[in-house]
């Protein structure tokens, strides 16, 4: 049976970057020319951008990909990971971004795998659990809904998934959708505007509008949202207004929040079974 790959496929980029590519893990076994692999489109967070080809490596921090090809987990998907660009934020953007450090990122063992990532002391980083809110709170808009960042990506990550789906061994009713907080919100952005693609979607800290829950759920895409208890970067009050129009339109969703974690709800949430079971069972009829 072959092993794991983790590929780099070169592209023509729509955006300021010439050189562009995109990350491509294809499972154990993919090489057996009887089976055809579901696929996870998978969207990173905000400190995983980059505009080199080295900066890719930056996608193996968290996620599905850090699980897959650092934990050596056999995850039977053929996983993408396209890369948003920097756009200049890391000059004049958050810390995280301009003060990073490739040390950051994480190797693959010859023998064995790393410690996993533990999740952040989050009582130390934001005191003690609150009281929840109220589902009738409606936020003012977040200014990660309103720079729309993944519409400046948008071309780039659908040709990444499009090339996967026609040059690949795929299963055309089994295409999923994943991201982490800059990411999803990338899941409902993509979502909602290609609901033909995707089976189901699975955003991690990362919340969507009523417009893009009512598009969603009239297309019958089941949703498992994750947020975090104590994350003061998106918060989870943000999220009640989507997940409310999906209750009401009668979708198929879950709604899960993580009380005793702050905004690393991603550590735990890949590192979990059950979500790529959920996933699994559902096709695009």
């Amino acid at each position: 049976m072959s092993d794991s790959q983790l590929l780099r496929i070169p592209y023509p980029s729509t955006t300021t970057q010439p050189e562009k590519a995109f990350l491509l893990y294809l499972p154990q076994g993919f090489e057996d020319a009887t089976r055809h692999w579901p696929v996870l489109l998978f969207l990173h967070g905000d400190g995983e951008r980059g505009d080199t080809l080295d900066d890719l490596d930056y996608l193996l921090v968290l996620g599905p990909l850090y699980e897959a090809w650092i934990q050596k987990r056999d995850l039977p998907f053929i996983i993408i990971s396209p890369q948003l660009g920097l756009l200049g934020r890391d000059k004049d953007g958050p810390e995280y971004l301009a003060q990073r450090t490739r040390t950051k990122i994480p190797n693959r063992l010859e023998q064995g795998v790393p410690i996993h990532i533990p999740d952040y002391p989050a009582r130390e980083m934001a005191g003690e659990m609150t009281g929840a809110v109220a589902a009738e709170t409606i936020p003012p808009p977040h200014p990660l809904i309103e720079n729309k960042m993944w519409d400046q990506a948008d071309p780039d990550v659908i040709h990444s998934l499009d090339f996967v789906l026609e040059h690949y061994r795929v299963d055309l009713q089994r295409v999923y959708l994943t991201g982490v907080s800059l990411g999803g919100f990338g899941a409902w952005h993509f979502a909602s505007r290609y609901p033909e693609k995707f089976a189901a979607i699975l955003p991690v800290v990362g919340f969507g509008t009523v417009e893009q829950a009512e598009i969603i759920a009239e297309a019958g895409i089941p949703v498992w949202v994750f947020s975090g208890g104590r994350d003061l970067t998106v918060q989870t009050q943000y999220f009640f207004p989507a997940m409310k129009k999906l209750d009401e339109l009668g979708a198929d969703f879950r709604f899960t929040t993580e009380q005793d974690m702050t905004h690393d709800v991603w550590n735990r949430t890949y590192a979990r079974e059950d979500i790529y079971r959920w996933l699994l069972q559902y096709r695009k009829s």
